[in-house]
C-alpha cells in the first residue's frame, strides 16, 4: 500500500490465521466465511437514469467513441483487447453517478424481469443477477450494473454505520481490515489494516487498493464481512439481531440466501 491512512495502521498478516482455518481457504479472492450463527448478503448497487434504461447498449457507445477516434483502443504490450461484448459495470470502488441517476434495486429489476433476485445456489455475481442486459449482451447506457470486487461508496458508509451499533464498543471498536492480493497485484504478503469502527468510512478513501476491503472484522471476531474480488455483493456473518438489521435497512439492499451457511 503506497499510501495508508493515518488512522488505519500496518497489522500483521498473522491476523488472518484464524480465517484460513475457519474458511479452509488461502484468502486469493478474500475469505468466505461459512454463514453461521447467521448471514445476508448486501447487494452492490445499481443505478438507473431518470428518463430509463434506453434502447442504445453501453457496447454501442463504446464502438461508436472507437470509430470516431474518442476512445482509445484497450490494449496490453501491443495486443488489442478489444474482443467481445462491454456490457457496462466495472471492477473496484463506484459511487452514485450524480444527478438524474436514482437506484435500481435488485428486486425491483427482478419483478421486471422475472428472474429471482439471486439464482439459487449461486452467490450474488454477474452470473447469478437478474438480467438486466439488451439482445447483445449489453446494458442499457441508462442502467449502471454493479461493480465487482468492491462495494459502491453509498453501501460501504450505511453498512458502516449499522456495523458500529452492533461492535463490541462501538465506534471505538478495534478491527482489521484485508484486502486480498489481487487487488494488491503482490501474492507474496497478506495486507492487514488495524483501526477503530469509527473511522472504517476512512477505508474507503485509501490511495491503494481502489476496492473496499475484501475482509473486516471487530477484535472479537464477532462479525465477519466479506466482499469477494469477483462478485457483486458482500457477505456479512453474524448475530441475528446485526443480519435482521441489514436486511431490514430501508437504504442499502440485502437478503438472505438460505442455500448459502
Amino acid at each position: 500500500m503506497s499510501e495508508i491512512s493515518p488512522l488505519w495502521q500496518i497489522a500483521s498478516s498473522a491476523e488472518t490465521d484464524w480465517l484460513v482455518e475457519l474458511c479452509k481457504d488461502e484468502g486469493t479472492t478474500g475469505f468466505p466465511p461459512p454463514g453461521m450463527p447467521d448471514a445476508a448478503w448486501v447487494l452492490n448497487a445499481m443505478y438507473e437514469h431518470e428518463q430509463g434504461p434506453g434502447s442504445v447498449s453501453h457496447h454501442e457507445v463504446h464502438q461508436a467513441g472507437l470509430a470516431d477516434g474518442s476512445i482509445k483502443p484497450a490494449t496490453l504490450a501491443g495486443i488489442d483487447l478489444e474482443v467481445g461484448t462491454l456490457t457496462g459495470g466495472g471492477l473496484g470502488r463506484v459511487e452514485h453517478p450524480g444527478p438524474g441517476w436514482q437506484r435500481l434495486r435488485w428486486a425491483e429489476l427482478a419483478r421486471r424481469t422475472g428472474d429471482p433476485i439471486v439464482k439459487e445456489g449461486h452467490w450474488p455475481s454477474f452470473r447469478s443477477a437478474p438480467d438486466g442486459r439488451m439482445e447483445n449482451g449489453s446494458w442499457p447506457v441508462g442502467t449502471e450494473p454493479p461493480t465487482e470486487g468492491s462495494l459502491d461508496r453509498e453501501t460501504w458508509n450505511r453498512l458502516i454505520e449499522i456495523l458500529r451499533e452492533h461492535g463490541p464498543a462501538g465506534p471505538d471498536t478495534r478491527c482489521f481490515a484485508y484486502y486480498n492480493p489481487l487487488m494488491m497485484g503482490d501474492f507474496d504478503n497478506l495486507h492487514v489494516l488495524s483501526g477503530r469502527l469509527g473511522d472504517a468510512q476512512a477505508l474507503y478513501d485509501i490511495d491503494e487498493p481502489d476496492f473496499s476491503p475484501s475482509n473486516l472484522w471487530p477484535e472479537d471476531r464477532s462479525w465477519i464481512v466479506y466482499t469477494d474480488y469477483d462478485l457483486w455483493g458482500t457477505k456479512v456473518v453474524g448475530p441475528t439481531a446485526l443480519i435482521d438489521a441489514l436486511i431490514g435497512d430501508t437504504e442499502i439492499e440485502a437478503v438472505r440466501l438460505p442455500w448459502d451457511t
